[in-house]
């Protein structure tokens, strides 16, 4: 029986007087502290009637209690359930209708409305679940779990529009954390430069399990912002970011190799990055960037090495333990340097969608294959290149974004025929959202209003950048609109 707290107390038993978290200008809390805090939150977790494998949803800033928080979840058994800042109460009510949360956690004076018990918790500590945190005596014990029972639980929007949640369990998130602490050389004397959100894959468990498993100190930024990394760059040793975040570096002037002559490893995920991101960053700073590639589904998948060649353009070779290979559309494996879907084996691989069993089951093969929805090529050495999706999602500045749910929007506004989502390339978010739109006439709509039209309904990032007008969508002739033609049509809308 195990739980993953267990495994991270574990690690960094020995170093709770080390400083875990550090708040430039703010607070600074050691190992004992999140510990402590953690073990508060526990007892209010079960004095509002928080039970082992219970859904615990979590809307709130990035902090240290929001740390505290996660910790908290696991060694009571409950699962954590964090969701995108960005999403409006509407979206939050879809997640919360379908995890039926025993409790839902966010910013005061948010999302009250929903038909579960909230409480608040605010970045400052304040709130009725920090105050009853202070007041409430410790909850010592940690919680016995099997492996493969759910830890936390992170959304993942489809193309159907419909959002599935991919259930994470103590043993997926345990073994993808000690496969990244050996293979990146985690050791006592890092110190992590956190600059991400703290609701997905990325920052809450790639980078903060990696930390906790050395009890490295992690300067907690509250957000990025490319003069608080310059001004932090210098105390640190690994930082780990997104696409979009090393563009903005670059181009900052105070970016020099001076500031990060101390950082032994940057590493960068959740998005593509491309050939010339990394020339100039290698140009800037005389070091490399080292790219990873991972899903919400499995964690991190594969990795370009720590010592050893980088090859930009590329995601490097399997995790220990993870299994991959390319295939053709019937799931029949591919020979070296044939690009097909890229389908894996893992024990980082998720237990199924949330009350999902059929969709589950059709994303995957036979022998335990999950079908990632990414085409790439693997080569002679077993690097593997990624070349593309095969659905239509996607990623800007990090953030994955359907265009179905877009277009569900927009197609319901008076005057739009129809609508076609598509991502184009950027210069800084990586892929820009564009919609195509196709007009009916039977009213005027201005860009204006189909911006209105997605106002409080969805999430800013999926917002489009620009709407353009088609007298109709290509089509084939099945009549499947073929997004594929639009990406080409429009790719050079925003780098001309």
């Amino acid at each position: 029986m195990t739980n993953l707290y267990s495994t991270l107390a574990e690690h960094f038993h020995s170093h709770l007087d080390a400083t875990f978290l550090r708040v430039p200008g703010g607070e600074s809390l050691t190992y004992r502290d999140v510990d402590q805090r953690s073990a508060r939150m526990a007892t209010v977790l079960r004095d509002l009637g928080v039970g082992v494998g219970d859904r615990v949803v979590v809307q709130i800033d990035k902090s240290t209690d929001n740390v505290a928080l996660y910790l908290a979840c696991l060694r009571t058994g409950a699962v954590f359930l964090p969701l995108n800042t960005a999403y409006t109460p509407g979206e939050v009510g879809y997640f919360v209708d379908d995890a039926a949360p025993a409790v839902v956690i966010a910013r005061p004076g948010t999302l009250d409305g929903l038909p579960t018990r909230v409480v608040h918790l605010d970045t400052d500590g304040t709130g009725s679940f920090a105050k009853d945190a202070d007041a409430a005596d410790p909850f010592d014990q940690v919680i016995e779990r099997a492996p493969g029972d759910v830890a936390a639980m992170l959304y993942t929007s489809g193309t159907t529009g419909r959002s599935k949640g991919a259930m994470l369990t103590h043993a997926n998130l345990t073994s993808n954390a000690l496969a990244l602490h050996e293979i990146w050389g985690f050791g006592p004397d890092d110190v992590l430069l956190h600059t991400l959100p703290i609701f997905h894959v990325h920052g809450l468990f790639v980078a903060l399990h990696c930390a906790m498993l050395s009890g490295n100190e992690v300067i907690f930024l509250p957000k990025f912002g490319p003069a608080e990394v310059v001004e932090q760059l210098p105390n640190a040793t690994v930082m780990m970011g997104v696409p979009t975040q090393y563009t903005r570096l670059i181009a900052d002037d105070r970016f020099t190799t001076d500031v990060c002559a101390s950082v032994r490893l940057f590493t960068s995920g959740s998005a593509p990055m491309t050939e010339a991101v990394h020339a100039d960053f290698t140009a800037r700073t005389g070091l490399q960037i080292l790219e990873r590639y991972g899903m919400t589904e499995a964690g991190m998948i594969t990795s370009n090495p720590y010592d050893g060649e980088r090859v930009p353009g590329t995601v490097g070779f399997p995790l220990p333990g993870v299994e991959l290979r390319v295939s053709d559309d019937d799931g029949a494996q591919l020979p070296t340097g044939q690009t097909g879907v890229v389908e894996i084996r893992s024990p980082g691989l998720f237990a199924g969608y949330w009350q999902m069993p059929e969709k589950t089951a059709a994303e995957h093969r036979d022998g335990g294959w999950f079908i990632t929805g990414d085409v790439g090529s693997v080569d002679a050495a077993g690097r593997l290149t990624l070349e593309g999706r095969s659905s239509d999602m996607i990623i800007s500045g990090g953030y994955n974004v359907y265009p179905k749910e877009i277009e569900m929007v927009l197609d319901e506004v008076p005057g739009v025929l129809e609508t076609g989502v598509i991502g184009v390339p950027h210069p800084d978010f990586g892929e820009a959202v564009v919609a195509i739109v196709v007009r009916d006439g039977s009213a005027e709509v201005t860009d204006i209003q189909l911006a209105a039209a997605l106002d409080g309904v969805l999430a800013r990032f999926k917002h489009p950048k620009q709407y353009i007008d088609a007298s109709e969508l290509p089509r084939n002739a099945m009549s499947k609109v073929q997004k594929a033609t639009l990406r080409t049509e429009h790719a050079a809308l925003f780098t001309d």
